[in-house]
């Protein structure tokens, strides 16, 4: 964004601001409030567009509100672009109709950028312009910055996420890919509804975090005197909480928060949603997300046919099952199940595959090989037969006690969803907790957290339930963007802020 005499621009404003309200200058007692509560808005553009023959020929009044996106002078006339969520529209100010004074103030006063409201009538200009000729008018915001130029915008993307307000007002496509982002979520909480699933709410803060692997924030409780953590899951231990308290179909769709690295795919705090579904197992739950993703699609983008990093993908073809062992033999020639971590070591080194050392044991090794092979698959599809170490929430399967009922979908060399037949044997949960913290405790700070609590609520019972979620960077492969692009405001560190002690 140039900055070329911006600082003089800005300081214009500011005089022409006291100026308004000021009740004792040379041009007339305006007194004008620049800042007003209230606007009498009775029409939107797009709306005076489409009955625009109506309007003219009857005369009818229109009152719009909106911001001033250009001013074209011609002495005693002024036409200008209005513009409000619906579009734009021109408008004519004219001397004559507003009278000398009103007239007089608009000209020496109002910028563009600024937001006002106009009452007038419908005209076509002799060019053949469908425009609003103006009767009166009332300033509503004075705008003390100007807008940055139309045609060179930003060109920095840190500048664009810094101040996307200026974004979303310039490029149509990101405030296009907002409304698609509403609707993605709209659709999914629609069909959740639709197939008889009640939507929750449950505890952001916590005491012990669960229900994913990952670093989770830690905060402080001063009310209570302890530290709490920002929840990693969209509640998954709290909803199988509910399968125990009788509730058979829940969902929740939320923010979660993962202190983590960031990239193209991951961010620390985002939306994800995630349903409970009792008395189904994961083979009913491939079922339900299948359809349920193809119903997203078609509500959001009107299409199940998109390009994604490269990959052409058709929701609507036969959605294929990849084995986790097998396809990791047949990508690397490595058996995860009789392997060693020395041996994936050393094939991660041989493939050139940069991952974090700190924490670093066969669950993380038998991940990153996994992540590897993912990458060249396009899908869509499912990944099953994931190994019981890296599932420490999922049941076992019943031919393969090694193995986890587990299901996650595979999009353009990622994985857009993760699903279980949730564990509810009491005892097997607690041991496998108990192999969570002991990895833990050797300075894997993803490893789950031994939760005795819930450990408990299963000691209760719960049904054989369906768990399954998706976040937020779903929409972002749809859209074939990096997950930070289709955030509306994108976390960012403070301009100037240096980082090389954190």
């Amino acid at each position: 964004m140039p900055n070329i005499n911006k600082v003089s621009e800005y300081e214009e404003r500011i005089k022409k601001l006291a100026n308004l309200k000021k009740e004792g200058l040379p041009a007339g007692r305006q007194g004008i409030n620049p800042y007003p509560a209230k606007s009498k808005r009775t029409h939107l553009a797009k709306a005076v567009l489409l009955d625009f023959a109506k309007l003219e020929k009857t005369h009818d009044p229109v009152a719009l509100a909106g911001r001033l996106r250009s001013l074209r002078s011609h002495g005693n006339l002024t036409f200008a672009n209005l513009e409000d969520e619906s579009g734009k529209i021109q408008i004519a100010v004219s001397k004559k109709e507003v009278g000398d004074k009103n007239y007089k103030i608009f000209e020496k006063f109002i910028d563009i950028g600024d937001f006002i409201e106009v009452k007038g009538e419908c005209f076509i200009t002799h060019k053949g312009e469908k425009s609003v000729l103006v009767k009166n008018w009332k300033l509503l915001a004075k705008t003390l910055r100007p807008l940055p130029d139309k045609w060179s915008g930003f060109k920095d993307e840190e500048e664009r996420f810094r101040k996307r307000y200026l974004d979303i007002l310039f490029n149509p496509e990101v405030k296009e890919m907002i409304a698609k982002r509403a609707k993605f979520w709209q659709a999914t909480r629609e069909f959740l509804i639709k197939k008889g699933f009640l939507e929750v709410e449950t505890p952001v803060l916590e005491i012990t975090t669960g229900g994913a692997d990952a670093r989770p924030f830690i905060t402080r409780h001063n009310a209570l005197g302890l530290d709490a953590y920002l929840r990693i899951s969209a509640g998954e231990l709290w909803q199988k909480k509910l399968m125990v308290a009788g509730l058979e179909k829940v969902f929740e769709i939320g923010r979660i928060f993962r202190n983590e690295g960031m990239d193209s795919e991951h961010l620390q705090d985002y939306t994800q949603m995630e349903f409970y579904w009792a008395y189904a197992d994961y083979e009913e739950g491939m079922n339900l997300v299948e359809e349920m993703y193809k119903y997203i699609a078609q509500e959001t983008f009107g299409t199940l046919k998109f390009k994604i990093k490269g990959f052409t993908i058709d929701l609507g073809k036969k959605w294929e099952k990849y084995d986790y062992c097998q396809t990791i033999k047949k990508k690397t020639g490595i058996d995860i199940l009789k392997t060693s971590e020395k041996e994936i070591k050393d094939k991660l080194n041989k493939l050139g595959v940069e991952y974090d050392k700190k924490g670093f044991n066969i669950t993380r090794a038998i991940d990153n090989l996994w992540k590897y092979c993912r990458k060249q698959i396009a899908g869509p599809g499912f990944l099953v037969g994931a190994p019981i170490t890296v599932s420490p929430l999922a049941k076992r399967d019943d031919k393969n006690p090694e193995i986890a009922q587990r299901f996650q979908v595979i999009l353009a060399g990622s994985e857009l969803g993760n699903g279980y037949s949730e564990l509810n044997d009491p005892t097997d949960q607690e041991e496998r907790f108990r192999q969570q913290q002991k990895l833990r405790e050797a300075g894997d700070e993803e490893a789950q957290m031994f939760d005795k609590d819930f450990v408990e609520a299963l000691e209760y019972g719960m049904p054989p339930t369906c768990g399954f979620g998706f976040s937020e960077r779903l929409f972002a492969f749809f859209m074939d963007k990096p997950l930070r692009e289709t955030q509306i405001f994108p976390l960012m560190r403070p301009k100037g802020r240096d980082n090389s002690n954190q």
